[in-house]
C-alpha cells in the first residue's frame, strides 16, 4: 500500500489542523491505521491508531485534542487536531500495518512521506 499524507501547516497555538492520509490499493480496510511525529533531534512517536474494529488510541499528550478517524471508502485517514500547542510541532506521518494495533514505529510496514505542522506561541 503506498501513502501520501496532506494537510499540514503553521497555526498558532489554540488553533486546528485537520492531516488526512490517501491509501493505495484495494485492501485499506484491512490494515490497522497510525500517525506518528517526529521533532527535530528526536524519536519519531506514536500519536494515534485505529484498529480494523475502529477502536482508537491515542498518546496521553494528545488525547482529548486530536481525533483519528478513517473512511474505507475513501481510502483516507484523517487526524483532526485541535487546541494545538507548540509542543506539538512535528514532522506527521501516517503508517500502516496488518492485523494488531502497535504504538512502536518499528513494527509498521507503510508510510507516507510526512507533513509538516508548526504551532506558534
Amino acid at each position: 500500500v503506498q501513502l501520501q499524507a496532506s494537510g499540514g501547516g503553521s497555526v498558532q497555538a489554540g488553533g486546528s489542523l485537520r492531516l488526512s492520509c490517501a491509501a493505495s490499493g484495494r485492501t485499506f480496510s484491512s490494515y490497522v491505521m497510525g500517525w506518528f511525529r517526529q521533532a527535530p533531534g528526536k524519536e519519531r512517536d506514536f500519536v494515534a491508531a485505529m484498529t480494523l474494529g475502529g477502536v482508537t488510541y491515542y498518546t496521553s499528550s494528545v488525547q482529548g485534542r486530536f481525533t483519528i478517524s478513517r473512511d474505507n471508502a475513501k481510502n483516507t485517514v484523517y487526524l483532526q487536531m485541535n487546541s494545538l500547542k507548540p509542543e506539538d510541532t512535528a514532522v506527521y506521518y501516517c503508517a500502516a500495518r496488518r492485523t494488531y494495533y502497535s504504538t512502536d514505529y518499528r513494527t509498521y510496514d507503510y508510510w507516507g512521506q510526512g507533513t509538516q505542522v508548526t504551532v506558534s506561541s
